[in-house]
């Protein structure tokens, strides 16, 4: 695993942590279970559509705790003063 992936598996670990103290164990377990994912969103990938499993598993999360996490992650760079570019978003 190189650093990048690590770093991504640790960004998602914090996440996960965080969201876990204002929803839960719930939530977390949810989110783990994205872990069927990791194929599709890893840098460098070249699976250019998500696994039905991947999507199911999605479908399986709360929205108040996807929306949770999403809103969490996309303020944790500002917060911790970490610039972040990521280009083109699609």
């Amino acid at each position: 695993m190189g650093a990048s992936q690590i770093s991504q598996v640790t960004m998602f670990l914090l996440v996960v942590a965080l969201v876990a103290r204002t929803h839960g164990q719930t939530c977390p377990n949810q989110l783990g279970n994205l872990d069927v994912c990791a194929p599709f969103v890893l840098s460098g990938s070249t699976d250019l559509l998500p696994s039905s499993e991947c999507c199911l598993a999605l479908q399986a999360v709360d929205h108040d705790c996807l929306c949770s996490t999403i809103r969490v992650a996309s303020r944790l760079p500002t917060q911790c003063n970490f610039p972040v570019s990521c280009g083109n978003l699609k």
